[in-house]
């Protein structure tokens, strides 16, 4: 057994660590892109492997939790429906997709694109095209969101009265 020392460890780890944030980031930007988006990202893949199914698209319910002033104490909200599949490239790497709803077919392309860009002859490319592209568009939706919420907010103050 070869003798490592602890900055080797503290490096692997860290590697490990970062792999995990990354890959949980574009997870979270494929599951939120539309159909079309994620059509466009894999007809930038033409030459993606064959997958075998490790599971099937199934859908379910999943309990959400939401907390008491956004920041409080956790509490069950309700249950929402989820489909979710796991593929296997010919590669050997696997891809999962979770999407809010229904939509089986998102799922499998979500599964795909997870897959692909955990190989790196894919994984620049889908990063500066499709990812950049549905970040971009999630960040222009919530700068909207906020100045339509901004231009209703109503200010409240309080009179004081004198008796």
């Amino acid at each position: 057994m070869p003798i490592t020392t602890s900055d080797t460890t503290h490096d692997e780890d860290d590697d490990a660590r970062q792999a995990q944030i990354d890959r949980a980031k574009w997870l979270a930007l494929f599951a939120r892109a539309t159909r079309d988006e994620l059509d466009d990202a894999l007809a930038c893949c033409p030459d993606a492997p064959e997958f075998i199914w490790l599971r099937a698209p199934q859908t379910g319910l999943v309990m959400v939790q939401g907390r008491v002033g956004g920041s409080g104490d956790r509490f069950n909200l309700g249950e929402t429906t989820v489909t979710r599949c796991t593929l296997r490239q010919q590669d050997g790497v696997v891809g999962t997709g979770y999407v809010l709803g229904r939509d089986a077919e998102r799922a499998v392309r979500v599964a795909r694109l997870d897959a692909l860009m955990q190989t790196p002859q894919h994984r620049s490319m889908l990063a500066a095209g499709a990812l950049t592209a549905i970040s971009q568009r999630l960040t222009a939706a919530a700068s909207q969101n906020d100045a339509d919420t901004a231009a209703s907010r109503v200010e409240f103050f309080t009179m004081v009265r004198e008796a």
